[in-house]
């Protein structure tokens, strides 16, 4: 009997992550496996159920690390700076969340049929609470004017969620420029610092 290949954990999840999202929650194990060259047996001695390769394949569990960077930035540096690093961070990382949260939501949004929302819980609110948290901190050290946190922290992530959905659309007609999101996060606070701008 031939062994079976070796392959890493991280190469599995990456084949299971990338056949979740081209043909949704309902691909088989077989179609998961024959992607990353091993048996389905090979994949089930790695993951007990497809429930748990779907959970670590969609990679909910490793999002928000801009989170912690951002609150580690408190009363050090620039705020603007801060902030026009925290959202780039953000665009990277939730570019992937969003994807994600997709084939979540495709589950059904009950919770009897869909066990992983109820574990999930709401990672764009925790996103606008951890930036309003931030806002807040450095409000009481005098670096930001008076500003209501939350509005702010909304607006800002509504933003950022809204240019990373627009890039989601198919084109359509004539051709799209490059999106840039460097001039995106520029942008969004030359409009938005002057407000912010301890006086």
């Amino acid at each position: 009997m031939a062994r079976p290949k070796i392959i890493e954990t991280e190469d599995l999840v990456a084949a299971a992550r990338s056949a979740f999202l081209e043909q949704g929650v309902g691909v088989s194990t077989a179609e998961i496996a024959r992607r990353a060259g091993i048996s389905e047996g090979t994949l089930f001695s790695r993951f007990a159920t497809k429930e748990e390769l779907f959970e670590e394949a969609i990679g909910l569990s490793r999002y928000g690390r801009w989170r912690s960077e951002l609150l580690a930035q408190v009363g050090r540096g620039e705020v603007r700076r801060n902030l026009e690093r925290c959202a780039m961070s953000y665009l990277q990382e939730a570019q992937d969340l969003l994807d994600a949260l997709m084939l979540v939501f495709s589950r059904g949004h009950a919770p009897e049929h869909n066990p992983l929302l109820a574990r999930l819980g709401n990672p764009l609110e925790q996103d606008t609470g951890t930036l309003a948290g931030y806002l807040r901190a450095e409000l009481e050290l005098g670096r930001l004017r008076p500003l209501d946190t939350e509005l702010t922290a909304l607006t800002i992530t509504g933003a950022l969620s809204q240019w990373l959905q627009q890039g989601r659309m198919p084109a359509c007609g004539a051709p799209q420029p490059e999106r840039d999101p460097g001039r995106f996060v520029r942008g969004l606070f030359d409009l938005l610092w002057p407000g912010m701008e301890p006086k």
